[in-house]
This record gives C-alpha cells, structure tokens and sequence, in this order.
C-alpha cells in the first residue's frame, strides 16, 4: 500500500476508476443485461491494464514543485479522466456519441448532476454509474480540500488565515507542517472514508425502509452525499419513499453545509464547536429567512384564488419550500414533490432567481457543495455589518478578537475578490453561450448552473425547463469547462499561472 500511495495521484485515479467499473458490471449481470455488463466489465479491464502499465512506468517519477503537481492534478482529473470513465457509457450506450459521454462523466465528476438523456433512456446500470461517479467525485473534492488546498491557503481556507491564497497553511500541529502530499492524501482518505461511506449506507438504508427500491435508494443516496442530485428517475417526485424519504435526504443535506460535521474539519486551525459555526448559523438564517419569505409569497398568491382555508396544502407548500432551499443552497438541486404544489397552491411561477441566488451562494468550504461557500459570505457579512457599525459609531471597537477581525478585514478582501471572480466568470460563460445562439435567459441559467455545479437549476430557474440537450457541441464544452471551473474555484486557476509555480 505504501509503494501505491506514491504512485502519481493521477495513475492512483485511474486504477480506483477503473476497479470501480466493475460494480455496475456485476448489477448488470444480476439484472440480466449482458450487453450492459459486457461493456462495463470490458472497460474497467482494459482500464485497468492500462493503470498498472503507467504505474510500473511511473513508479520512479518525482516531480520538482509538489503544490504545482497537486493543483495540476486536480486539473487533470476533472478533465482528462472523465474520457477514461466515458468508455463503458459509450459502450453501455450505442445510440449517443463518446463526447457526449465524455460529457455526462464530466457533470458527473464534478458533481453537476446535469445530463444530456431523459431517465428512461438510459439503462439501469448506467444510472448506477452516473451516481457511483459523483459519489466518487464528491469524496475526492472532501480529501483535496483538507490535503491539499488548505495547506496552499485555497479553496476558501484563505478566508479564515488572511493570507494571500496559495501561501501559507492553515492546519495546527507540526505532523501537518512536515507531511508530504501522498501522507496527507492517505491520512485523509482514511479518515473520511468510514464516515463518507456510513452515511451513504445509512441513507442507502433509511431510502429502502421508506419504500424507495434498492437502484433508486443507492443512487439518491450517493448524490445526496456528493451533493450531484443525480437520479435515475429524474428526481423525487414519484419517488416511493414518499415524504419519509424527503425529510430522510433533509437530514443528510446539512452534511454539505460544514465541513467541521466531517472528521476532517477537526484537523483545520480555528475548529469551532457546531453551536458557534459561522457556516451553520449562517445556512441556519437562509434556510429559515428564505423559506418564510417564499412561503408569505405563496400565501398571499393563495390569499389571491382564494385557497387560504387549505391548512394541508399550505404545510405541505411550507415543507416543499424549505427542503428545495435547503438542497438548492448545498447545490444538490434536488425539487421536493411538494415544491410543485405549492405553486398550484399559489397559483404563482418557481421564484428561479432565488434558487439561482442560494446556488451562487453554495455550501461549506471542503465540503462536497459547490458555489462561492458560505463562509465567504459569512465574512462579507461581518464586514458589512461592521462598516455600518462604523458609521453610526465611528469611534467604536469591532471587538471579537483578532480571529474576529482577521475575518472582517483580510478575509472579507479575499472573499469579495473571489466574489468578483466568480461574477466575472458568470458574466464570461454567458458571453460565450450567448455567441453560441442561445439568448439571455437560457445563457444565463447554463452559465449559473454550470459555474454553481447545480445542473437541475435550468429546470426551474426559467419559465420553462432548458433541457441541456438542447446545447450545441461548442455549447457543451463551454458548460464543461464552466463546470469544471466551479469545482476547481477561480483562486486555483489563477494559482496555476503563478510564476512561482513553475519553478522549480
């Protein structure tokens, strides 16, 4: 185990994708869909011949710069490695192309959870893999963060030291300070592995108990966990779990508002206790300010036709509300079943700016969500809250300590430049999808779901649903690369073309 763990984390990628190959290649001979299984069994062993010749080829091979090496990486994997995992789609999938595989594996990785097909066009097991993506996907983006982003200061730890991002290190102990990248890999794969894969089963369990059947619950539960909202029906509604099931995934969201609820959040400087998490309270305001706001929204729509008497229609408008906000804020983008029914109940359309909005906003840092974080929010937050202080008081003190006061002035900065970054790649997206032919609507809902990694946001951010089908070749590698830059986040792109990185 030691000689594989320094193996290149790419070569290490490719054999754990590869062996993975092979799980929707057995429940494809269990459901007797041969030609499914042959082809995802036959892929995962070329793959994985092909992992252990680079293996053997690159098992001496040192690089110079380990932080250039690791951000190259995390390039390469949402990048190149989903051509790898395209193979058994294309194979599973005759009638698409392989970039439209390439494609799907794409939004899968990076936990998008945006596809090119309807539900029942694809096979069983091909849902299967879609979600065993993401779910991988959302495990490698919780070891990178605590491994390798937080030591170079990104990813939205730069917020919580105040210094320049990518410099520096925010972890405490000196075991953290000496560790190489493939120790800090290791030691955090195995300590996030028991609880990532826990949870997952113990969703996997609550789905089936709630009438869901043993696929469906498996993939829910995965993209619950890796926030990729991926569904081999499309979403909840109809589901079998029912309600049960929705107040089950519920409880399993808040896991992408804070990364102190994973064993790893205990390991970063600053490890408050849950009850005076920044990130926490401040879902915990959104999730309860936004709902309400929606929901007076509704009963005044209801007030309108005349439906207020109906006391079950509007707890079940109440309950819809807060779940779609709550899954649309950790990017997830799962639609409750009674979100719909609300809007009968009002009568009025799906309020899809606000959802757009709680997307942008995103869940906790190195957490499986994806947007600007809530803790970058928190600290503009702060910082406003202060500057308005200020002018009522302008001789007053903040007060709070200097972790406090790093957080509203060294970290607010570097929160409000990523919030820049983020508003200026949005606003680049949607130039370039608007040359591509679509208009400002549909630009601007592929453009924020791509970016956020929220694919269901362009089912309900318009008037009408926008399939993603509908986008051209150049459209959908616009997206992808759109996708692929939420993941990443801006600051790490911007790392990579660092001069310093480059030297040796």
């Amino acid at each position: 185990m030691r000689r594989i763990s320094d193996l290149p984390f790419i070569v290490i990628l490719m054999g754990i994708g590869a062996i993975a190959m092979y799980l929707p290649a057995a429940h494809g001979f269990a459901a007797r869909d041969y030609d499914v299984s042959r082809a995802f069994f036959y892929s995962g062993t070329i793959c994985l011949m092909l992992t252990v010749l680079l293996g053997i080829a690159t098992a001496a091979n040192r690089g110079g710069n380990p932080a250039r090496n690791q951000l190259l990486t995390l390039l390469a994997t949402f990048t190149a490695l989903p051509l790898m995992l395209a193979l058994p789609f294309s194979e599973a999938v005759p009638s698409t192309t392989f970039y439209s595989a390439w494609w799907e594996m794409v939004s899968s990785l990076t936990s998008t959870g945006a596809s090119l097909f309807e539900p029942d066009r694809l096979p069983a097991s091909v849902h299967l893999w879609r979600a065993l993506v993401g779910w991988m996907g959302g495990f490698f983006v919780l070891v990178t963060a605590a491994a390798i982003l937080a030591p170079i200061n990104l990813g939205g730890f730069e917020v919580l030291s105040g210094a320049p991002a990518g410099q520096g290190a925010v972890f405490s102990g000196q075991a953290a300070r000496v560790a190489g990248p493939a120790e800090r890999i290791r030691r955090h794969t195995l300590t996030l592995l028991p609880a990532y894969a826990g949870l997952t089963l113990a969703l996997w369990v609550g789905l089936i108990l709630g009438g869901d059947g043993a696929l469906t619950a498996a993939c829910h539960a995965m993209s619950t966990l890796s926030t990729s909202g991926i569904s081999p029906k499309g979403g909840l509604a109809g589901n079998g779990a029912g309600l049960w099931g929705e107040v089950t995934i519920f409880v399993f969201l808040i896991f992408g508002l804070s990364r102190r609820l994973y064993p790893s959040g205990r390991t970063v400087r600053d490890a408050r206790s849950l009850k005076s998490d920044p990130e926490l309270r401040m879902a915990l305001l959104i999730v309860t300010v936004v709902p309400a706001l929606l929901f007076l929204r509704h009963w005044i729509g209801a007030l309108e036709v005349d439906e207020v008497k109906d006391t079950g229609a509007a707890l079940r408008a109440l309950w819809g509300t807060v779940f779609t906000v709550l899954s649309f804020l950790t990017t997830t983008g799962f639609e409750s079943a009674a979100w719909a029914e609300a809007r009968d109940w009002s009568g009025l359309a799906s309020p899809g700016l606000i959802l757009a909005g709680l997307a942008v906003i995103g869940g906790g840092v190195a957490t499986t969500a994806g947007g600007v974080k809530l803790l970058r929010v928190y600290a503009l937050f702060r910082h406003g809250e202060r500057e308005i202080e200020r002018l009522i008081h302008p001789a007053s003190l903040g007060g709070g300590g200097p972790e406090a006061r790093r957080l509203r002035r060294q970290g607010a900065q570097m929160a409000w430049i990523f919030f820049m970054l983020f508003a200026l790649s949005i606003a680049v997206v949607m130039l370039a999808l608007a040359l591509c032919g679509l208009d400002f609507v549909a630009s601007t809902s592929f453009a924020v779901a791509a970016l956020s990694t929220t694919g269901h946001l362009t089912a309900l951010a318009a008037e009408a649903p926008l399939p993603w089908s509908e986008l051209d070749d150049a459209a959908r590698a616009i997206t992808a690369g759109a996708m692929v830059l939420g993941r990443l986040e801006t600051l790490a792109i911007i790392a990579l073309l660092n001069p310093d990185f480059w030297r040796v």
